[in-house]
């Protein structure tokens, strides 16, 4: 990519991030983009950090997930609504700006819709690497909707999962899930139950959507030496595992402030250990310590993460032509004359 005007901004559509993504190819852009994601992580305590920014509905929130290494300065707008899917919309949209900090001059907008759920799974993926028990091949994954083909590539790229064990109280989510990894090298059962799902399973994803406190895994469904990887949990008021599950385990989180609010863990008291996943990374903290031991990654996204991914499009980027050009920023010939550039447009214009 060539360093465009100032004044010109580099704009991925969907289209063409869905180009980008097939050109590169699913794998290995999950992991690449683990890869930034780890790199990032490992240091963390550069970063600007804080909760994201909500504004919660009945129908669903709205959220800014803003943080800065110094060097760069990143954002993600994103809601959540899960009736939409009822009329036809998607649960989750977003967009997001990568800037130079130097000059506060926005340096790439794109959508972030496709590219949240690539980024999710991969931050999944890369938990898992440190937390599930080794050698494991089988994952079940209970909610079969937009998520759940994305962490299962996720989890072969990384940790080469082969066998999946797919539920959801819609059984076509399922049959859909099934369809699109067709070809992908899984051995693919679809369960009746989320109980038949964990059966045999060393990794059990939850990626549910409904807006609730809701209890998609019940305590005896959990037996020792288990990795859980809770996605759906994201906002006050939506859980997915029994609170039982959460005394059993070793639970490691992106940021306490914000999952304490948002997570599995905003059933426990605000005080309750739990370990960073930087910290296991950096090899701070220690994330399994037994083969017996359950962990539990209570995943609810963090900035840090998105700004992971908007480096990773900027860099790929440079090797194509997968964006527009948007005449976004005002760029006076005289930069205090801003009203002179108005003047002239009118007379450029008559």
């Amino acid at each position: 990519m060539t360093a465009p005007k100032l004044n010109i901004v580099p704009f991925v559509s969907v289209d063409n991030m869905m180009t980008l993504v097939l050109e590169i190819g699913v794998d290995r852009f999950l992991g690449d983009l683990s890869g930034y994601i780890e790199e990032d992580f490992r240091r963390w305590e550069l970063f600007d950090k804080t909760p994201r920014v909500a504004s919660h509905s009945h129908d669903g929130v709205i959220e800014l997930m803003p943080t800065s290494d110094g060097q760069l300065y990143g954002f993600k707008y994103v809601n959540g609504h899960p009736k939409n899917t009822r009329e036809g919309l998607q649960t989750v949209t977003a967009f997001g700006v990568l800037a130079d900090v130097g000059s506060g001059y926005p340096m790439l907008l794109t959508e972030m819709t496709i590219l949240t759920a690539l980024r999710t799974a991969a931050t999944s993926a890369v938990a898992a690497k440190y937390l599930a028990p080794k050698g494991s091949d089988t994952m079940a994954i209970i909610g079969n909707g937009a998520q759940s083909e994305f962490q299962a590539l996720a989890f072969k790229q990384l940790l080469g999962i082969d066998k999946l064990r797919l539920y959801d109280i819609d059984p076509e989510a399922s049959r859909k899930c099934a369809r699109n990894l067709a070809g992908q090298g899984f051995e693919i059962t679809i369960c009746r139950t989320g109980q038949d799902a964990v059966e045999g399973a060393q990794i059990i994803t939850t990626v549910t959507a409904d807006k609730q406190c809701a209890t998609i895994l019940t305590d005896n469904m959990i037996g020792s030496g288990v990795h859980i990887n809770a996605v759906g949990g994201d906002c006050p008021g939506k859980t997915e595992l029994h609170r039982d599950i959460l005394l059993r385990s070793q639970i490691v989180v992106e940021y306490p402030p914000q999952t304490r609010i948002e997570g599995e863990i905003q059933q426990l008291p605000a005080d309750y250990p739990v370990i960073e996943l930087w910290q296991v990374m950096t090899g701070a903290a220690q994330g399994r310590s037994d083969a017996g031991q359950i962990t539990l990654f209570d995943s609810v996204g963090f900035a840090i993460e998105d700004f992971s991914a908007l480096r990773y499009v900027r860099d790929q980027l440079r090797l194509t032509r997968h964006y527009e050009e948007l005449d976004l920023l005002a760029d006076p010939d005289e930069p205090r004359d801003l009203f002179g550039m108005l003047l002239r447009h009118r007379k450029q214009s008559a």
